[in-house]
């Protein structure tokens, strides 16, 4: 899944190391959901999306799998 984590944390000029205080997860955590090689639970994204003030929908970029229709 991807996501605007990182062009959203940029745009407030703060660190992974700030965000992952923020959010209080570890900046391996922010490194990785960034990267897209993590999927944030769904307690972790609303943190994340509630934090920026948007909608989950606006932060994470859900791509459906044309072969699971």
């Amino acid at each position: 899944m991807k996501n605007r984590i990182q062009e959203l944390r940029k745009s407030r000029h703060m660190t992974q190391a700030e965000l992952a205080d923020k959010l209080e997860v570890t900046r391996q955590t922010i490194i990785s959901l960034e990267k897209g090689k993590y999927n944030a639970s769904l307690t972790l994204a609303h943190n994340i999306a509630s934090f920026f003030q948007l909608t989950i929908e606006t932060v994470f970029i859900f791509e459906e799998d044309k072969t699971d229709v």
